[in-house]
């Protein structure tokens, strides 16, 4: 099979698509021909040795992806072999077949093709959890949005409009915060020329909002944190400004403020049922008509520019590797 390889830690330009032996699943194990694979940002950090949880050279890239069952381990009863099916690996996706265990795979949510069902769990599951689970919110409160476009942001954008949150969507531009606004974002603050912290006020008339949801990091976390109101919930859920940000714990105090870190992957392992359940939440929207918004789809062979791509942040919702073309 080809797969993309990573032999060396560094930036994606140091991936190469190479020949590799079929993979066979072992006990507990599902083998799945892969269609369609997302790039994560978090896949550009493992990449270049960054991540919280290294990965031993070498290894094929890639943690999301879409796919069939070719063939079942000892043991699984299923899904069927010719079953569509999704679902996350902390490396491995970027590649022709992968195998993971049978409890990572769930079905594709009905309407979404191959490249779109790849382009879904992750980042939907993130910002449905971080919106509820994790960050509490209720249809009318005001939500701010950071990397409002990028591909958590603008399914949390998605995701809290269809759960009735008024969205203040955060990016960097008069294009990108188009893409928010076209998804259900009711304002927008292009924070590379406005004061986030003065616009949030402003737009959520003058209380600020009742939570953050906070996919980037840097400079721009605090100046949200800043434009909560009193009690508000504050949930951190990555940071592809490529700065951890330092925030000062007199303004958590000062606002009486609760601030959460959240990510799916520990859910999912610490909390199935309540994953399960979002999914479910999310597949009635995806039969209503939710999407995600994929911007650009490569073949294998251009994996590293989509990697280059997603680590300068030149794209907008996800980019996505076809692994038929």
């Amino acid at each position: 099979m080809r797969a993309a390889r990573c032999t060396d830690y560094g930036p994606p330009d140091h991936l190469a698509v190479v020949e590799l032996d079929d993979p066979a699943p072992g006990p507990g194990e599902v083998l799945v021909r892969v269609h369609a694979a997302a790039v994560n940002y978090p896949d550009v950090l493992l990449v270049a040795n960054r991540y919280q949880v290294p990965a031993p050279l070498p290894f094929t890239p890639g943690s999301e992806f879409a796919g069939v069952v070719a063939a079942l381990g000892a043991g699984v009863a299923g899904p069927a072999v010719g079953t569509p099916v999704a679902g996350a690996v902390l490396t491995g996706a970027f590649a022709e077949q992968v195998v993971v265990p049978v409890a990572g795979l769930r079905p594709v949510p009905e309407g979404l093709d191959m490249v779109h069902a790849a382009a879904f769990h992750v980042t939907y599951a993130t910002a449905y959890h971080a919106l509820t689970t994790v960050g509490q919110g209720a249809a009318g409160e005001w939500a701010t949005v950071l990397g409002a476009a990028g591909g958590v942001g603008s399914a949390t954008v998605d995701v809290a409009t269809r759960l009735g949150l008024r969205v203040v969507a955060a990016a960097s531009g008069p294009e990108r915060l188009a893409v928010a606004r076209e998804l259900g974002a009711e304002a927008g603050v292009d924070y590379v020329r406005e004061d986030l912290k003065t616009r949030v006020r402003e737009l959520t008339g003058g209380d600020g909002a009742h939570l953050v949801v906070d996919p980037v990091g840097g400079d721009h976390a605090e100046a949200a944190l800043r434009a909560l109101r009193r009690g508000g919930r504050f949930v951190t859920v990555g940071y592809a400004d490529g700065r951890i940000p330092r925030i000062p714990l007199n303004l958590v105090l000062l606002k009486d403020a609760v601030v959460r870190g959240f990510e799916i992957r520990m859910l999912r392992q610490h909390a199935p049922d309540t994953v399960a359940a979002g999914d479910r939440a999310l597949a009635r929207m995806v039969r209503d008509g939710m999407r995600p918004l994929v911007s650009r789809v490569h073949p294998l062979a251009d994996v590293a520019s989509a990697l280059t791509d997603v680590a300068e942040r030149r794209t907008t919702g996800k980019v996505v590797i076809d692994m038929r073309a």
